[in-house]
C-alpha cells in the first residue's frame, strides 16, 4: 500500500494515489475527496522520529569524491527543521558555490530495535520512501565529521511522496535510483551497490542506540551528484517506491 500525509483546508489528512479524469496524478483523502497534486501541501508521509543519515555508503560515490570506502558506517543525525515534503522548496544560500542533491532510499523503522542481529533486522522495517538529501560542500569542515551547516539545514531534506509498505517491495536491495535536473538525467544507481546494506545498518545502529517506530535511516547516494541552482527542478526517483519532485529556490523566497 502507498499512502501520504498532506495538508489541505486547514487540516492534515492521510491520502492515497488517485488517477484524475484527465489522466493526471492526484490524491484521494481518507474521507473520499479527490484532489490534484498541486492542490495540497505535501508533508513527509509519516510522523518522523529520529533521522539517521549515512555518508559514503556507495563505493562509486566515495570514489567520485576521491575518498576511500569506510570500515564502518558513517552516520549522523538530523533535526525536524530539515524536513520537507514532495513539491516543496529547498533554499540555496547566495554564498553557496557547490550545492547538490542526493537520491537515497529511506528505510522507516516499524518497531523497537535494540541489539538486533542482522538475521532479524528486516522484521523491524515498516516501509520505505524516497529521500533527497541536499548538501552544500562549501561548508564541509571534515569529510568524516559532516557538520550541521552541510547536512542539517532548514528545508535540505525532502521525503516522500509515498510511504510504501515493506511487504510491497520484493527486494529493497535491487532498486534502480535516478535523479533528473530540469528533465535531464544526471544520476543513476542501484541499491544493490550499498556498502552497508539495510540489515547491516540496523544491526550496527541498534547496537548502541534504540531505534523506535517512525525513525528513518537514509541509506546514502550513488555517484552522479552535480551542482544545482535556484530555479532548478530536481526529481529523485526510486523503482517501486516513487517519484519525488522538489524545487531549489534562492534566499529571497525565504525573506533573506
Amino acid at each position: 500500500m502507498r499512502r501520504a500525509r498532506v495538508a489541505w483546508s486547514g487540516a492534515i489528512h492521510e491520502a492515497t494515489p488517485h488517477r484524475l479524469h484527465d489522466g493526471a496524478d492526484g490524491v484521494q483523502l481518507s474521507d473520499g475527496r479527490v484532489l490534484a497534486e498541486h492542490e495540497v501541501v505535501w508533508l513527509p508521509p509519516w510522523q518522523v522520529g529520529t533521522v539517521i543519515a549515512l555518508g559514503l555508503n556507495y563505493a562509486d560515490h566515495a570514489r567520485e569524491l576521491s575518498l576511500a570506502a569506510q570500515d564502518e558506517p558513517l552516520a549522523f543525525l538530523k533535526g525536524p527543521g530539515a524536513l520537507i515534503g514532495h513539491r516543496g522548496q529547498t533554499r540555496r544560500p547566495a554564498d553557496a558555490t557547490f550545492m547538490h542533491y542526493e537520491c537515497e532510499l529511506a528505510v522507516v523503522i516499524g518497531r523497537t530495535a535494540r541489539g538486533v542481529a542482522r538475521a532479524d533486522a528486516m522484521r523491524h522495517v515498516a516501509g520505505y520512501t524516497v529521500a533527497n538529501d541536499y548538501a552544500i560542500r562549501d561548508y564541509l569542515e571534515n569529510w568524516y565529521r559532516p557538520n550541521l551547516r552541510v547536512k542539517n539545514r532548514d528545508t535540505c531534506t525532502v521525503l516522500g511522496p509515498w510511504f510504501v509498505d515493506a511487504a510491497d517491495v520484493a527486494d529493497p536491495h535491487a532498486l534502480a535510483l535516478a535523479t533528473t535536473v530540469n528533465g535531464v538525467v544526471t544520476q543513476r544507481g542501484n541499491t544493490r551497490d550499498m556498502v552497508f546494506d539495510i540489515p547491516a545498518l540496523i544491526e550496527y545502529l541498534s547496537g548502541f542506540m534504540t531505534l523506535v517506530a517512525g525513525d528513518v535511516i537514509l541509506t546514502g547516494t550513488p555517484e552522479g551528484v552535480v551542482n544545482v541552482d535556484a530555479g532548478d527542478e530536481v526529481v529523485t526517483e526510486i523503482e517501486s517506491i516513487g517519484r519525488l519532485a522538489n524545487t531549489v529556490v534562492g534566499d529571497s523566497a525565504f525573506g533573506r
